[in-house]
């Protein structure tokens, strides 16, 4: 009898679970962002202090097998989930936010379980956890000794994330094991010089101590895996960065909603990298027809700021980019400080030029925003150091702030922080087609709306800027898909674009592990298009800054949702 009356309130409590599952309402879109994003930094909590989420701050990643499993089949959860909402009832932004949160989960996928840079490139754990420690330093949200704690409580765990680093890389190409080698120096000396001077001022004896004994621990496991690297992983580090055409196509139609074949995005790239040569021809000519185009451009590069005044010689130029925008009605500026000219962070040297670094959407007590510039290595020679200075020339440093800053990611950055009907969506995710050519849209634009007055030189150095992103357009498809080699490619920078040896070099090594860098060239050619859709429906009230304000506005989703909420439907993006 007892047996029949436990089989029975089992019965009837399976039955129970069953109809209330039955009964439950699905969740609603913003209840399932809203979770997905909680799980998501749960799991990423170096990523939620750079957003501005501040509950995870002593926490690290965790990079075992075990913990990608678990993320993928919450991936998969989720990506049910959001597939399961009905997206007629919603409205317009609605229904573009679920098409992004679909995309960006299968992007997560295809990384997770079929590129698989996890498995490949040792520099994303060394940098990676350097990355999560300088997170805590670079900007004061919070008491220096309440960060000094969260900094502890990470550099705790970094021993622990470099070991499971070496668990699970597996065949490295050798490219991305070298980059890892290069960078590790940088990465010691933040841990040996940057984390303890941020921190001087602490004077709790006790912290201290306790913060020396968990920086040393980091630094200690720092060289034990740079030893690991150049004795075991560096000999056999024999496998291909290439991700494959399937994978390339895939990737990026999950990031930037583009589906065009790729034959035919490499006839836009080369079509695109002759008009810009055949205009940086024109542009030599209008400077000096006596000289040729080499000649010339080697006299504007000869005129740059040494290594000493690199970084305040671009902070001068901000203030009048600023104003420039402001009275050539170009776009509406939005309020907040002015960004702060800095070096870039040792650990990010070896493959990056010049970068933008913003507060994140959801940071409440720090605004510091960093322009971060790139100075020439100190180590090497003279002549190394003056050709990389070469192309930090007045007018191209003046195209770089524009990217970076004046209208470009800064600019898009503050219209993000400071609209409050922005969703959680919009301001955690992004494509870059859309970020980075909307800031490289903006060096052309500039100069199109009368910046320094039509001065040739500035249009030479925009040129040179756009034959660099051309390039990578053409590089990145041909290394990833057509086995294009590093020397081919190195080539193809210095002849076909115009670039100095040294930036061949950097932006070749960027291409192996930054596949889908043609979105410069693409996106700013999916904006110019846009555009003069946008005025032929506008006609004679059309407005530059409307259009402006009102692509900036929609965040920086792939450009196709801007395009279907600026023109009301979808249409060729190119």
């Amino acid at each position: 009898m007892r047996h029949f009356l436990v089989t029975l309130v089992l019965v009837f409590l399976v039955s129970l679970a069953t109809a209330m599952q039955i009964n439950a309402k699905p969740r609603t879109l913003q209840q399932v962002v809203d979770a997905y994003f909680d799980d998501y930094f749960k799991a990423n909590p170096s990523q939620a202090t750079s957003v501005g989420f501040h509950q995870y701050d002593g926490q690290l990643e965790d990079f075992s097998i075990p913990a990608h499993q678990r993320n993928r089949r919450q991936l998969l959860a989720y990506l049910k989930e959001f597939q399961a909402i009905n997206p007629r009832p919603l409205s317009q932004n609605d229904r573009d936010d679920r098409e992004i949160m679909i995309a960006s989960i299968q992007s997560s996928l295809l990384e997770e379980s079929q590129v698989q840079m996890w498995r490949k490139n040792p520099d994303g754990y060394s940098s990676g956890v350097t990355g999560s420690i300088f997170t805590l330093i670079k900007r004061n949200f919070a008491p220096a000794p309440e960060r000094l704690r969260s900094v502890i409580e990470r550099e705790k765990q970094i021993p622990r994330a470099l070991l499971q680093a070496r668990e699970v890389l597996r065949n490295s190409p050798k490219i991305y094991t070298d980059i890892a080698i290069e960078q590790l120096p940088g990465n010691i000396d933040f841990f040996q010089t940057t984390v303890p001077e941020a921190f001087k001022e602490v004077q709790d004896a006790g912290l201290i101590t306790e913060f020396k004994r968990s920086n040393d621990g980091a630094i200690a496991a720092l060289k034990d895996y740079l030893t690991w690297l150049q004795k075991d992983l560096l000999p056999r580090s024999n496998g291909t960065f290439a991700i494959g055409a399937e994978h390339y196509r895939l990737k990026l139609w999950y990031d930037e909603m583009v589906d065009v074949p790729l034959p035919r995005l490499l006839k836009i790239g080369y079509a695109q990298l002759r008009k810009d040569q055949r205009a940086f021809i024109e542009t030599a000519r209008r400077i000096d027809p006596n000289k040729s185009p080499e000649e010339v451009l080697k006299e504007v590069e000869m005129d740059h700021p040494s290594a000493g005044t690199l970084l305040s010689s671009a902070q001068q130029q901000l203030d009048g980019l600023r104003q420039f925008l402001i009275d050539r009605k170009i776009i509406t500026v939005p309020g907040g400080a002015q960004a702060k000219v800095v070096e870039t962070p040792p650990f990010a040297r070896a493959t990056t030029f010049a970068s933008m670094d913003t507060p994140g959407p959801y940071e409440a007590n720090a605004t510091e925003a960093y322009y971060n510039i790139t100075l020439p290595d100190p180590s090497w020679p003279k002549e190394k150091q003056e050709e990389y200075l070469q192309g930090y020339n007045y007018p191209l440093l003046s195209n770089v702030s524009v990217h970076e800053v004046w209208p470009g990611h800064y600019t898009q950055f503050l219209w993000v922080k400071n609209n409050p009907e922005l969703s959680k969506v919009r301001k955690l995710t992004g494509a870059g087609s859309n970020a980075e050519g909307w800031a490289h849209y903006s060096e052309e634009m500039v100069l199109d709306e009368g910046l320094y007055n039509n001065d040739p030189k500035y249009r030479l150095a925009q040129l040179v800027d756009a034959l660099l992103r051309d390039c990578r357009y053409i590089v990145g498809i041909k290394m990833h898909t057509q086995g294009m080699t590093m020397a081919r490619a190195r080539e193809f920078f210095v002849k076909e674009g115009r670039q100095q040896a040294v930036v061949g070099e950097m932006e070749t090594k960027r291409g192996t592990g930054d596949p889908t860098y043609l979105m410069y060239t693409l996106g700013k050619l999916e904006i110019l298009k846009l555009r003069a859709d946008y005025k032929r429906k506008m006609g004679s009230s059309f407005s530059l800054q409307d259009f402006h304000d009102r692509f900036i506005k929609a965040g920086s989703p792939a450009v196709k949702i801007v395009r279907r909420e600026l023109m009301g439907r979808d249409g060729p993006l190119l």
